[in-house]
């Protein structure tokens, strides 16, 4: 175990640290080691209730207040939360193995963002004035109520922050659940939020698997649920909602295409190209894993890919040269391994990597396939590890269709000099999160979130206000009522 991890207790819950020992025990694994540098148990029953019902409280407390002092509230956690960037992005890398490379640029820093933007939205949500001739109506944002987030494992901080500051700021409380694979940061978020002024029991993290998350969304206190996850179990869960008519927020996976033309930069298409499947060790959920590459530059683009790839720093994710880090968790390498497998099997060309490193923790090289098929295993799955699948295309008819025949739609990108087949070609794509000579940026700014099997509601932007609030409206008659008797 490692003291400077080990959280004073599995759970936040009405602005404290809660333990319940008699809940199953979950093992925080260091992605680096293969060593257990913490412990946390799973929430009982008991600690579900409490969550629950201290964020039902503290939610009335909230609601009532105005939008201006709620967003002081997030401004002030965005702070604080930049103050601690190093030691929350010390923790970040010790609950996913993230190289610290990145978590000190995207993780805590994105979750900031998130409450700053949010924080300054909350004062402006306000509803219309609908004239009728002489009589009007009006309308009034309200909160949801309590709202349920259930986070993934390969962001747990950004996640925390991106379901936890737009429900904030709408006036609903939150109870939110981070994947019992990476348990430690959201603890964080939770301690933050009320050292900033967050009414006690407003944003409560319990810990868990699937059966804490099934008696959450099923509780009929919850109003909402936001997830992030895989697409089956985002049709659990969207099910489970639905039979309560609760609200839905699904952030699910993908397959996602990026399209290179002839006449792209080859060094910012490559560098696309990178940022869309090795970044986090690709475990990121918008990845453009089909990377479609027009005929004539596949073997430059290639060579250049291979060149640039050697450069990667793998190892240590605590030392900042690191650059490539390992994969979360054992079982998630031994997935990524076997699709690997299955590519080799399938015919597709292994050009560069595919194997697991002889060194402690769970690290797989960079991997790149070639030849590869649309109806192989590897361009139809979402791997969720670093594995590139490069796919040859003549006309830009044919990337299209080839790109848009999937079950997903969470991203896709293009790299083209041509600005006009650029917007035609992202026009035509049948994808939520899209990119025009770039790959993987997520400002808050910006909505976040899928179409197709890849998920249901937009995260981040103005767009997540509508996913975390209701409209009521009033018709206001100033003259006489006519009745037939």
């Amino acid at each position: 175990m490692n003291p400077t991890v080990q959280p004073k207790a599995s759970h936040f819950i009405n602005g404290e640290y809660v333990e319940d020992k008699n809940g199953t025990e979950i093992p925080v694994i260091y992605a680096a080691s293969g060593e257990q540098i913490a412990t946390v148990h799973a929430a009982t029953p008991a600690i579900v209730d409490m969550a629950l019902a201290s964020a039902k409280s503290a939610q009335k407390t909230w609601a009532a207040m105005t939008g201006t002092e709620r967003g002081r509230v997030l401004r002030r956690a965005a702070d604080i939360m930049r103050t601690r960037n190093r030691e929350l992005s010390v923790l970040e890398t010790y609950d996913t193995g993230k190289p610290l490379s990145e978590t000190l640029y995207v993780d805590a820093t994105s979750g900031a963002d998130a409450l700053e933007y949010f924080g300054g939205l909350a004062a402006s949500l306000t509803g219309e004035h609908i004239p009728m001739g002489q009589d009007w109506v009006y309308t009034v944002r309200e909160p949801l109520g309590l709202c349920v987030g259930i986070g993934a494992w390969n962001y747990p901080t950004q996640i925390a922050c991106w379901k936890g500051a737009p429900a904030l700021a709408c006036g609903n409380a939150m109870v939110f659940k981070p994947s019992e694979t990476t348990p430690l940061c959201a603890l964080k978020v939770a301690e933050i939020l009320f050292e900033a002024g967050a009414p006690a029991g407003l944003y409560n993290v319990v810990q868990g698997m699937g059966e804490v998350g099934g008696a959450l969304v099923t509780d009929p206190r919850v109003d909402k649920v936001s997830l992030t996850g895989s697409v089956p179990t985002g049709k659990k869960v969207y099910a489970a909602a639905a039979a309560d008519m609760k609200h839905v927020t699904m952030e699910l996976g993908g397959k996602s295409p990026l399209i290179i033309f002839d006449d792209a930069d080859l060094e910012n298409a490559v560098g696309g190209a990178i940022l869309a499947n090795f970044y986090s060790s690709g475990q990121v959920c918008s990845n453009g894993t089909r990377v479609f590459v027009q005929k004539d530059i596949k073997d430059k683009f290639l060579a250049r890919l291979a060149e640039r790839l050697k450069g990667a720093v793998i190892g240590d994710p605590q030392d900042e040269a690191t650059t490539f880090g390992p994969m979360v968790s054992k079982a998630q390498m031994e997935i990524a391994l076997g699709y690997v497998e299955k590519g080799k099997a399938e015919g597709a060309r292994l050009v560069y990597g595919g194997a697991r490193l002889n060194q402690p923790g769970w690290f797989m090289q960079p991997t790149v396939f070639a030849d590869v098929r649309d109806d192989m295993t590897i361009a139809q799955e979402e791997i969720f590890g670093p594995v590139m699948s490069v796919l040859e295309f003549d006309t830009e008819e044919e990337a299209i269709a080839r790109a848009n025949d999937t079950e997903f739609g969470l991203a896709a990108g293009v790299f083209t000099s041509d600005l006009t087949r650029a917007h035609r070609v992202i026009g035509a794509m049948e994808a939520g999160s899209c990119f025009i000579n770039s790959y993987n940026d997520a400002p808050v700014e910006a909505p976040f979130g899928g179409v197709k099997a890849s998920g249901v509601g937009r995260e981040n932007s103005k767009e997540a206000i509508k996913h975390f609030s209701q409209v009521k409206s009033v018709y206001v008659r100033m003259g006489d009522v006519e009745a037939p008797f």
